[in-house]
């Protein structure tokens, strides 16, 4: 470690005044990562969480076997050296089949974290600095679709469009949103009668610009801790409509997809259905494991 490097962390980790405001944010920064590295289970979350991603984006390099190639002869092999999770009801590897289906459930899990978060940011906190009729209505909107459960409603969306990945995420994103509005609106009353909120106003600031440049970034945290802690929800939900045939269809090797088409060999082949089950396990208690992490970072209610 250079001397300058070691000014550099000492100056962050102090309470002297930051020259500029891109010296606070990275003192911020730091600060933040060195509280989340001291956490163990936080940092397990992170490196599985990394390490799912890795091996979904380099499965066309590490798969043995290509993922939809069938051999009858050798159906329901038991882990080998040759096939190091078995085979499935067809022949095919299960390895390739788990490297290559983490890219169709974790790809679900990413458009709908992009599809999601945005679009809940914006409703909430526009209802919260609104107010009035425009949040009374936004709201008992966000009601409507809170009051059904998520996988019901993604089933009653998927089965008005037709089954297949493109529907799952579509149907998952419309079901997935309340929750973040929700945050966003409480977190926007917080902040809508502040006194920064109004020294911006008096400058003549827009409300658009209020909102935008002001408020949501507020906000941001707060979702970002959110949004980690309900990607583990929104695996199950993938799984489960692959479980339910109305998600990724076969062959797709997705992972929910995978346990409904050899549910019935959980007796006689059961690393099967077990192995795309625990990559369901491991996959969801990572982001657990991260969002509890964040939380305790970027929530100032638990500082």
């Amino acid at each position: 470690m250079t001397a300058d490097t070691t000014i550099i962390k000492r100056a962050w980790l102090t309470t002297d005044v930051p020259e500029s405001r891109s010296q606070a944010a990275l003192g911020r920064l730091y600060r933040d990562w060195l509280k989340f590295r001291a956490n163990h289970l936080a940092m397990a979350g992170l490196i599985a969480i990394v390490l799912l991603f890795a091996l979904a984006l380099a499965a066309p390099l590490l798969a043995p076997y290509e993922p939809s190639v069938q051999d009858l002869a050798n159906r329901f092999a038991e882990p080998s050296a040759e096939h190091w999770f078995g085979t499935d009801e067809v022949g095919r590897d299960l390895l390739s089949r788990l490297l290559y289906g983490g890219r169709i459930t974790l790809g679900i899990v990413v458009a709908i974290t992009i599809l999601v978060a945005p679009a809940g940011l914006v409703i909430g906190t526009v209802a919260g600095y609104a107010g009035g009729l425009p949040d009374r209505v936004l709201m008992r909107v966000t009601d409507i679709f809170l009051a059904f459960p998520r996988l019901i409603l993604a089933l009653a969306f998927v089965a008005a469009l037709k089954p297949g990945i493109t529907s799952a995420v579509i149907a998952i994103a419309l079901t997935a949103w309340p929750p973040y509005a929700r945050l966003a609106r409480a977190e926007t009353l917080t902040f809508r009668n502040a006194d920064f909120i109004s020294a911006v106003y008096l400058t003549g600031a827009s409300a658009t610009r209020i909102v935008l440049r002001h408020i949501a970034p507020l906000c941001v945290s707060s979702l970002i801790v959110r949004v980690t802690l309900d990607m583990s929800g929104i695996i199950l939900t993938a799984a489960g409509l692959g479980f339910l045939g109305m998600g990724a269809q076969p062959p797709l090797p997705e992972w929910g997809t995978m346990i409904a088409t050899t549910r019935g060999q959980i007796l006689d082949a059961w690393w099967v259905p077990m192995i795309p089950g625990l990559a369901i396990f491991v996959a969801s208690l990572a982001f657990n494991l991260l969002g509890d992490g964040l939380r305790d970072v970027l929530d100032p209610k638990q500082r």
